[in-house]
């Protein structure tokens, strides 16, 4: 048991949540044990000793374990089909033993550590598995507050069930009385969630039972529960249908082991801790055993207690030891007030802690983020509620092994360039100023190749051959592996490109590439030097050096944002006009004057600290458009602000033309753009900037005159405030 971090406050609220969830699960554990084909009793037995088995041993802080609905679905469909009848000595001589060979199972199950298995199943499957299995039980509930019997089976039983209750048993009283205590606990859970409204509303039907207010106006209560512990004793071994029993008690047993698992790690990963997958099966075994020595039907993990248990706070199997500690008491003490609990009352407790449990927001943020995770949660969920619980797990899984193989068929990949004054080789489609190399196509597939992407990766290779390519040049540092069928159709394509002059080179990936290459075939890329390094030495190999000659000039961009392009692609812009308006925010006029301010926004301790000059630069404009804000703030005039932004824009100017000359124009052309598109989208705005940048930089001449062939460079003469009148020399 796992008890770190546990303090007092927080165990009485586990021991508070223990005592309701021992409440609940009278109804909730009576109900599935008549679906099983136990007496009511049994249930009650089930919820002593496999849970404090799970409380003692389990690795997971808060899960629930007991008689659920999907092993007593399971056993009571196996126990009808064998024509025993439900509640007779039969049944309580054949289910125990059904029991007991699912523990069996379950030990099979971790000897041969099956838990790893959970791990290849999604968080979109096990939300719909979770929602489906909830949905699944809620329907099955249903029935009971309108008067009739639990249902069982898929959801088409489920529905014609809900329907024939309404036609043959449907009580005014008992659907009044259940729909009321579930809009009480509904509006509870919204407006107080930590409110234990399932007493109260537990309490209100046990006085209506008691008094006889139920029972004049036909709404149903529990049956009378003799009192006493359960007698442990070995279930009779009856064989004569050896296959059905065998395969029942192993379906059970993938049931719980799959439901519980999923289950329990999802609420793991959801509250920040882990669980052992393979000491859990151990434990889920030793619980259905000390469950069929004690003559109950196989238990599970409880998807509605333990949503119950996180609703009132419960963080610890504290909550397990207390909830069969107080199902035994009751058991040995008081069992006298469970006749007069009103079963639609009960039920509505049941439904509203299942509600909790369905994953409608995982829905929606799946809707918002990520389509088709969403289809293989909706795949999960449907699955399980029209086919049943196996079948609803190997249809998501299904669907998440085809997802990773339809995503593995269109990796991501793009072809390369370069940007002047910058190191490296950058996706074209990713940034608007990187551009081609003459002669060479650089083209980066960001998976490993195999059959089912083979095909893509040569059509984008052919394709993007020209006159003049020389080479072409696959950044393989993604790739860490191919299949025989891929090397075959390399080698193919290898030969087409040589007859067209061209060179196939495989650069920047990992050495054990290189091993593969040798062991299908393709060994005299590897010694012939088509396998590099680096792609400079591939480009060096194929007679192209630095510094490289390239197709064509930047294309048009609205801002030169290497490093916000390649973190936000098309969203770069407004991700800056964000980034701007945050370090606004900040700024006051307590923070100094207006260089010191920019020296701090552009310096350590914000959040893009290091990013480049040119980044630096396109800050400064964006910072530029909001001279009048700043200047409030600061209680500065407009002109002040501005010199601050140009000199900043001064200084980085020269530091790049000291260092790197050529991008010099870059940020002339970067500058003038920017200002080209501020004039169309806000003409009055732009006047004004240009007149205060007029006055910032005439203040600049004058006091820093070093700076003056500078900004002659970076300006044209009417925003210098020099002698020319032509704007339209300025736009073209």
């Amino acid at each position: 048991m796992e008890l770190r971090g546990i303090t007092y406050k927080s165990a009485f609220i586990d021991i508070f949540t223990g005592i309701i969830i021992a409440l609940v699960s009278i109804p909730i554990s009576m109900g599935y044990a008549q679906v099983s084909g136990l007496p009511p009793v049994y249930g009650l037995y089930g919820s002593i000793f496999p849970i404090l088995i799970f409380g003692l041993f389990s690795s997971s802080r808060q899960f629930i374990f007991g008689v659920d609905a999907a092993p007593a679905a399971l056993i009571g469909a196996f126990v009808a089909s064998r024509g025993i009848e439900s509640g007779s000595e039969e049944a309580v001589r054949f289910v125990p033993m059904l029991t007991i060979l699912v523990a069996c199972w379950l030990i099979v199950f971790r000897i041969f550590r099956a838990g790893k298995l959970v791990t290849y199943i999604s968080t979109p499957v096990m939300g719909g598995f979770i929602s489906g299995i909830s949905t699944t039980i809620i329907f099955m509930q249903i029935p009971k507050i309108l008067g009739g019997t639990s249902g069982r089976g898929e959801i088409a039983e489920l529905i014609k069930h809900i329907v024939m209750t309404c036609r043959e048993s449907f009580s005014l009283a008992s659907t009044l009385l259940g729909g009321s205590a579930l809009a009480v606990l509904l509006v509870c859970r919204k407006v107080s969630p930590r409110f234990p409204a399932s007493i109260f509303v537990m309490a209100a039907g046990a006085v209506m039972g008691y008094t006889g207010f139920a029972e004049r106006h036909g709404a149903a209560t529990l049956s009378a529960i003799d009192t006493g512990l359960p007698v442990w004793k070995l279930p009779e071994f009856d064989m004569s249908d050896f296959t059905g029993s065998i395969t029942t008690s192993l379906t059970v047993a993938m049931v719980i082991m799959a439901e519980t698992l999923l289950a329990s790690n999802n609420y793991a990963n959801k509250n920040g801790y882990k669980i052992n997958n393979n000491r859990e099966i151990l434990v889920y075994a030793l619980g259905n055993a000390s469950a069929g020595l004690t003559g109950c039907c196989p238990v599970n993990g409880s998807v509605s207690r333990t949503a119950m248990g996180e609703q009132y706070g419960g963080r610890s199997q504290i909550m397990s030891i207390t909830a069969s500690v107080s199902m035994a008491l009751i058991l040995m003490f008081g069992t006298g007030f469970i006749q007069y609990l009103p079963v639609s009352v009960l039920t509505a407790i049941v439904i509203s802690a299942l509600l909790g449990a369905v994953e409608f927001h995982l829905a929606k943020r799946l809707y918002r983020q990520d389509r088709k995770e969403l289809l293989i949660f909706i795949g999960s969920f449907l699955g399980v509620l029209v086919f049943g619980t196996v079948y609803g797990v190997m249809i998501g899984v299904v669907l998440s092994f085809v997802t990773v193989i339809l995503r593995t068929a269109d990796p991501k990949r793009s072809f390369l360039g370069v940007i002047q004054g910058h190191e490296g080789f950058h996706s074209l489609e990713r940034n608007s100023y990187a551009v081609p190399l003459k002669e060479a196509v650089i083209y980066r597939f960001s998976g490993n190749l195999y059959f089912a992407n083979i095909n893509i990766f040569i059509k984008d290779v052919e394709d993007s051959i020209k006159k003049d390519t020389k080479c072409v040049i696959i950044d393989s540092g993604a790739i860490c592996n191919i299949d025989i069928t891929s090397a075959d159709m390399i080698k193919s394509l290898r030969k087409t490109l040589e007859r067209s002059g061209v060179e196939l080179y495989f650069a920047s990936h990992i050495g054990t590439l290189n091993d593969r290459f040798r062991q299908l075939g393709l060994a005299d890329m590897v010694e012939e030097g088509y396998c590099r390094r680096t792609i400079p030495s591939a480009l060096l190999s194929a007679g192209i050096k630095p510094p490289y000659e390239t197709e064509t000039q930047p294309r048009k961009s609205a801002a030169n944002r290497l490093e916000f392009e390649w973190a936000f692609g098309s969203m770069a812009d407004e991700e800056i006009e964000k980034y701007t308006q945050r370090l606004l925010k900040n700024i006051n006029s307590s923070n100094g004057d207006p260089q010191q301010i920019l020296n701090r926004v552009l310096g350590e301790g914000t959040e893009w600290h290091g990013i480049s000059e040119l980044d630096q630069e396109e800050l400064l404009m964006h910072i530029g458009v909001h001279i009048r804000d700043i200047a409030e703030k600061l209680n500065m005039n407009e002109r002040q602000i501005e010199e601050a932004v140009e000199l900043r824009k001064l200084l980085i100017a020269q530091e790049i033309e000291t260092k790197q000359p050529e991008v010099f124009k870059v940020i002339r052309e970067h500058t003038r753009r920017f200002e080209e598109e501020l004039h169309e989208k806000d003409p009055e705005l732009y006047e004004r900037l240009l007149a205060i940048r007029r006055e910032a930089l005439t203040g600049l001449r004058k006091s820093t005159p070093e700076y003056g062939r500078l900004i002659d460079s970076l300006y044209d003469n009417e925003e210098t405030g020099a002698e020319n009148d032509n704007k339209e020399s300025y736009r073209e």
